[in-house]
């Protein structure tokens, strides 16, 4: 049967193919084309070189800057998303009185697409912010911590799912020897618990770190950058150079390429380091 059915392997594979060649590969490839050109519209083109990349470096300095602004808030981000989905997902599943309600309340702000969430809590913060006679755009600071509460309010809850659904697959049996083997609490979910649900912690680990550096919606609606760019993420960095400066549409291109290179390369290492974690378990 097996054998029969790997026959028609390449008939099965043939529509997924087509579907990537024309919705990324061509398109990848073509951008890649462009971030070497300086272009206004992709049939007026104009070979450059590696001048845009260049560019992309030393133009005000606002592409370095949006680098370090996305990666300091990426580490603040995955630390704290998913220390605290986690303790939720612990706490979720000690059998206490309305769970059921309590995963539905906490998972229900990944529904809310990013620009109302941005907007939203650009007005909450602001209100609080109020009484010292400033915004959240007064100080790049705000802005940071701004994002930062965002996207942890957002992503907990689905986080939280995924590690419950580790939690809840554990072997019962492993635990109970820890526990008469006189392991204490602690222990127990260092040594036992966290190496065994190791799959759902890559995961999480990874959907954080790429929703993190690919953050745009929430960046944009918050603080669109402000103040002076000094809060702008990359890929709203990449958007305002493409969009908002006239002629430089190739310097935004090759950011995005080299954002693109970016994110593949820390999302690869990311997901070998904790497989291999998982190996070793």
């Amino acid at each position: 049967m097996q054998k029969s059915l790997q026959k028609y392997a390449a008939v099965f594979l043939f529509p997924t193919g087509i579907c990537f060649l024309i919705a990324f590969l061509v398109p990848f490839v073509f951008g890649l084309y462009l971030s070497f050109t300086q272009f206004t519209t992709v049939s007026n083109t104009r070979w450059v070189g590696l001048d845009n990349y260049l560019r992309a470096f030393t133009d005000n300095g606002d592409f370095l800057n949006a680098l370090w602004f996305t990666a300091a808030f990426t580490v603040v981000s995955v630390l704290t998303v998913n220390l605290l989905a986690f303790s939720l997902a612990l706490l979720l599943t000690r059998g206490i009185r309305g769970t059921n309600l309590f995963r539905t309340v906490f998972f229900m702000p990944n529904l809310i697409g990013g620009i109302v969430l941005g907007y939203i809590w650009q007005l909450m913060i602001n209100g609080l912010l109020l009484g010292a006679g400033v915004d959240i755009t007064y100080d790049p600071r705000y802005g940071f911590w701004g994002l930062v509460v965002l996207m942890n309010w957002q992503m907990i809850g689905y986080m939280m799912i995924i590690y419950i659904a580790g939690l809840q697959s554990l072997p019962g049996d492993v635990l109970e020897a820890a526990q008469i083997d006189g392991a204490s609490p602690w222990q127990k979910l260092w040594h036992v618990t966290v190496p065994m649900i190791m799959p759902s912690v890559t995961i999480c680990t990874f959907l954080t770190l790429t929703n993190s550096f690919k953050l745009f919606d929430q960046n944009f609606a918050l603080t669109a950058g402000a103040p002076m760019k000094k809060t702008a993420m990359l890929a709203l960095d990449i958007y305002n150079t493409f969009y908002g400066r006239i002629g430089d549409e190739g310097v935004g291109q090759a950011k995005a390429v080299l954002f693109f290179l970016l994110v593949a390369a820390i999302a690869f290492f990311q997901l070998w380091l904790t497989r291999k974690r998982e190996v070793e378990q």
